[in-house]
Parts: C-alpha cells; sequence; structure tokens
C-alpha cells in the first residue's frame, strides 16, 4: 500500500464510526464515477477511427456533390415542405 493510501487509511480510521460509512459510501461513489469514465474514454478511444473515417466520407460526398450538409438539407427540405 502506498503512503498516500496509508495516511488516508488513518485519517478515516481516526473518525467515529458513522463518520467513517460517511467518507466510505463517498469513496464508492467517487471510485464508480472514475470507474465509469475510464469505460467512457476506453469507448472512446476504440471507436475514434470509425468516427474520424465517416467524417471523412461526409465531407468527401459533400465535396463530390452526392450528398449536402445537414443544415443545408434540413434548410432545403423545411422550404419544400411548406
Amino acid at each position: 500500500m502506498s503512503a498516500v493510501i496509508t495516511t488516508i487509511v488513518k485519517m478515516v480510521e481516526s473518525l467515529p464510526d458513522d463518520l467513517q460509512e460517511k467518507v466510505a459510501d463517498h469513496l464508492r461513489g467517487y471510485i464508480a464515477d472514475l470507474e465509469d469514465e475510464k469505460r467512457w474514454e476506453a469507448s472512446f478511444n476504440r471507436t475514434q477511427g470509425n468516427l474520424v473515417n465517416a467524417a471523412r466520407k461526409a465531407k468527401q460526398e459533400i465535396a463530390e456533390g452526392r450528398s449536402l450538409p445537414h443544415l443545408i438539407k434540413s434548410s432545403i427540405d423545411s422550404a419544400s415542405a411548406h
């Protein structure tokens, strides 16, 4: 165990039991948030290449006139509906 963790454990041990429970609950939530953030980042890193490729493909299709940018297409669709 690192010196930092040892210090924190000693600090928590010096608290009354009810406060130790509050600290433990807070740490559980914080650690769960960190783990969730780590999973999200890993997922993003795995799919980032796909997102970049899709953006390149869309940009190429727009440049070749095979597609319209979303905002322009949405405006054309709205105008033709009236």
